[in-house]
């Protein structure tokens, strides 16, 4: 699934990223809200077009790989500097007391190898998403948990999950969104 990520074409790409963002923006939202999103690699669905589409008041993070395997989050805009984490994936460059807790975000939106009918996920394998939320097996949203991927990575039957996954609540594609059965 990786590869095939890594072999869509640049226009395909964009196409994809725009569909994407309308999906995105379809969710609900409130004004000043604070959401996250990930800076696109190896061959990840991009989202570069529903941030620079998002209400005004809102707050867009970044993750930040922090300490224990936990990420954090730290608001960001295009321009501002980035640095290449121990994964080479671009991260804000922020002080420590900037990074905000995975609890205080509304949205967040979170890559993803494959997932199922069910909005389980298959990430990378690393677990920092699930560690970051591993809070939401206890309460609900927020935030709100949203994969996105390419409508290719929807696997046939379901993925295997673990006592640790955390549930995703949505999946969003380019050709629409999956919500999590009730």
């Amino acid at each position: 699934m990786r590869e095939r990520r890594r072999e869509v074409p640049p226009a395909a790409r964009i196409g994809a990223a725009d569909g994407l963002a309308a999906q995105l923006l379809a969710l609900p939202l409130a004004p000043g809200a604070k959401v996250a999103g990930y800076w696109a690699a190896d061959g990840e669905i991009p989202l570069h077009t529903w941030q620079l589409r998002l209400p005004p008041r809102c707050t867009y993070c970044l993750p930040v790989l922090h300490e224990g395997g936990y990420l954090r989050f730290a608001p960001w805009r295009p321009g501002e500097p980035v640095a290449p984490n121990r994964f080479g994936i671009p991260e804000p460059v922020a002080a420590p007391d900037a990074l905000l807790d995975p609890s205080s975000l509304d949205l967040v939106v979170v890559p993803l190898v494959g997932f199922d009918a069910r909005c389980h996920r298959l990430g990378m394998g690393g677990g920092w998403y699930d560690r970051s939320f591993a809070f939401r097996h206890h309460r609900p949203a927020p935030p709100l948990l949203v994969g996105a991927g390419f409508a290719f990575q929807q696997v046939e039957g379901e993925l295997r999950s673990e006592d640790w996954d955390v549930q995703l609540d949505a999946v969003c594609t380019e050709r629409g969104t999956l919500f999590r059965p009730t």
